[in-house]
């Protein structure tokens, strides 16, 4: 199929299952105005992020109001209304309404604060309106996390009729609107922070990275970094996947990104297209757990946590770099048992003229890097990572950013913004939720009277049950919020570091973008390579059961983590160990190593990969001694079959 083709089919499938990208294309004049708005608000934010001149409700409200606003001009209602000249005039009565609602708000915020949080008539009738106005744009914007959100919602009022320690006393319509539009704790809560300032930011700063090229780098770096290797096109799309990922946060719009080019050369060079399809999703998906950026996810452990983004960001290293080893092992070791080659160094860019040409590209992501490891705030790296990627591709001619450049850039990161935002939004109300009812103090201690105190394992598999669960559908940093406010409480009641807790509901929400039966990313990859949903769902995570299995280890022993106090010889141990755990479960899943594994050998191969990963002195030599078996064996009947199996 034409490279076109799959593009077309990607962004189809993106549009379809991804509803903050189903925008309404306008033509005419309205189309700078609108354009023009974007461009407005984007240096809006960007101005009072970085002055911080206004107070933090204020800022929020106008945050929500443009959200909002944005979602009615750019979100169609249906299917069939997606080019126009104009919107519609219901679209323009609720962005009117919008409008009125938060400029409410942001007029009458103080006053009410000042009488002791009084509310009137008119301030609970405004607030009414202000919440359906966010369940209709989360409708538009927010998929699947507006149901929630509303089942939510709904238990505030019908939560006394939940028998047991999940039901309540109930609460008012006045209490509920009060907490939830009035409160800080509701829809102006920490969600809707973090969308205000980091979420917005990042995403504007992967716009411009966009713009400057920074993308075709990637690619071309990914395919002279290990396109010749055995299996090449599929480590590619690892690579690639995984440095695109963690930028962009959203593992479905990667997967249509990077797998248009991906997914066809898979299939072209012998791996079938499940597997081709499932490698895709894989690779997306890990990046909205893996540093520098994490998909923006980091700054809302960052702001949960009470710590800094660059202690999230070395918890997330070898977690992130575990995961990925696992998922390109599982490509070699496949690529190898199919007797599969790398592609010709002659049809690869050379690693020297891509870096000599086109190096400067990397620019704002040393900037952004440097500046984070220096102890500056989030909010200036990521400007002054903005700034250099204006800089850094102004070098050469060929990736200069004209004004026009910048200006698209500018509407498109503050357009890529409005989805994510949306869901922030919602995911306030959940938040409210938990915090005016107790939910998550009750549901913990359903849990816990359930499993016990102190059964931290037992604990951990019933959050990987519910985070999975409540990721389903969901985008990243959605789901890690709904899953962190409810279930990390329970972690760390159990016996879990408080980063351990929040890292473990990470990966798993974030991981139920290949798990059966939602599982997002691999829909979207086995439509694109044509290959059954099922299949890809179940290699997927064949492929990622590292992602699966890490967590569990770090939850008990947060060594892992970089987190416990141990000598570096300790740390560097267990990172070995538990790399060594990872090849060996992923050539046990794959059936082969140095030759192809027998069943038995297989069984064993996983035995060494758990007691590799644990990291402890006695498990960790079990597991050598035995890998030593292992590999004795296979090499006597390497020898023997007169095979080079590398």
């Amino acid at each position: 199929m034409p490279q076109h083709s799959e593009h077309e089919i990607a962004m189809r499938l993106l549009e379809e299952k991804e509803k903050e990208t189903n925008y309404r294309k306008y033509t005419g004049a309205f189309e700078r105005w609108a354009e023009g708005s974007l461009v407005l608000w984007a240096i809006f934010q960007l101005c009072f992020n970085l002055t911080g001149t206004m107070d933090a409700m204020t800022f929020r409200a106008y945050h929500v109001l443009f959200l909002v606003g944005f979602t009615f001009l750019f979100f169609p209602s249906k299917k069939g209304d997606r080019e126009r000249s104009a919107p519609p005039i219901a679209d323009l009565i609720l962005i009117g309404l919008a409008v009125g609602c938060f400029s409410y708000l942001i007029w009458n915020y103080t006053p009410i604060a000042l009488r002791g949080g009084f509310l009137t008539d008119t301030d609970i009738a405004v607030g009414a309106v202000g919440i359906v106005l966010c369940f209709v744009a989360g409708r538009r914007a927010g998929g699947n996390l507006v149901l929630l959100a509303a089942i939510f919602l709904l238990y505030n009022f019908w939560g006394q009729f939940v028998p047991g320690a999940l039901g309540h006393s109930g609460f008012g319509f006045r209490r509920v609107i009060g907490h939830m539009f009035w409160g800080s704790q509701g829809i102006f809560g920490v969600g809707i922070g973090v969308s205000t300032s980091y979420i917005f930011l990042f995403v504007l700063f992967g716009a411009f990275l966009k713009k400057s090229g920074f993308s075709s780098f990637l690619n071309d770096f990914a395919l002279t970094l290990v396109g010749h290797s055995v299996g090449g096109p599929a480590k590619v799309a690892v690579v690639a996947s995984a440095l695109l990922g963690m930028i962009n946060g959203s593992a479905v719009a990667n997967v249509a990104t990077t797998g248009a080019i991906t997914i066809p050369m898979m299939k072209r060079t012998g791996y079938s297209k499940e597997f081709a399809a499932a490698v895709e999703a894989t690779a997306s998906t890990g990046g909205q757990f893996a540093p520098p950026i994490m998909g923006a996810v980091g700054f809302v452990m960052a702001e949960y946590l009470g710590i800094s983004y660059t202690q999230v960001m070395i918890a997330a290293i070898i977690p992130a770099f575990l995961y990925y080893l696992g998922v390109i092992c599982s490509v070699h070791f496949e690529a190898k048992r199919l007797g599969l080659r790398g592609l010709s160094r002659e049809n690869l860019p050379s690693a020297k003229k891509l870096f000599r040409e086109r190096g400067y590209l990397l620019l704002p992501i040393v900037v952004l890097l440097v500046l984070m490891m220096l102890g500056f705030t989030p909010l200036y790296c990521g400007a002054m990572a903005i700034l250099a990627t204006v800089i850094g591709a102004g070098l050469k001619k060929e990736t200069r950013m004209s004004a026009r450049d910048i200006f698209d850039a500018l509407a498109d990161g503050a357009k890529s913004a409005i989805g994510v935002g949306v869901s922030c939004i919602l995911i306030g109300f959940i938040i409210g939720t938990v915090s005016l009812t107790g939910l998550g103090l009750s549901f913990g201690q359903v849990i816990l009277d359930v499993v016990g105190e102190g059964q931290l394992f037992f604990g951990g598999f019933l959050v990987m049950v519910m985070s999975t669960i409540l990721g389903m559908g969901v985008p990243g940093v959605a789901a890690y919020v709904i899953v962190a406010t409810v279930a990390a409480p329970v972690l760390i009641r159990s016996g879990a570091l408080p980063i351990a807790a929040h890292m473990f509901c990470l990966f798993y929400a974030c991981l139920s973008n290949i798990t059966p039966p939602v599982a997002m990313s691999s829909y979207v990859a086995s439509a694109m390579a044509g290959s059954d949903q099922t299949k890809t769902s179940l290699i997927a995570v064949k492929l990622g059961i590292a992602g699966f299995i890490i967590p569990f280890f770090f939850l008990d022993n947060p060594v892992l983590l970089l987190q416990q106090t141990a000598s570096p010889w300790g740390m560097a141990q267990a990172i070995v160990t538990a790399s060594i755990g990872v090849v060996c479960i992923s050539a046990a899943l794959e059936g082969a190593l140095l030759t192809k594994l027998r069943p038995v050998e297989r069984i064993v191969l996983t035995a060494i990969g758990f007691l590799s990963i644990d990291p402890g002195q006695i498990t960790d030599l079990i597991g050598l001694a035995l890998l030593g078996v292992i590999l004795a064996l296979q090499l006597k009947r390497k020898n023997t079959l007169g095979r080079n199996y590398e």
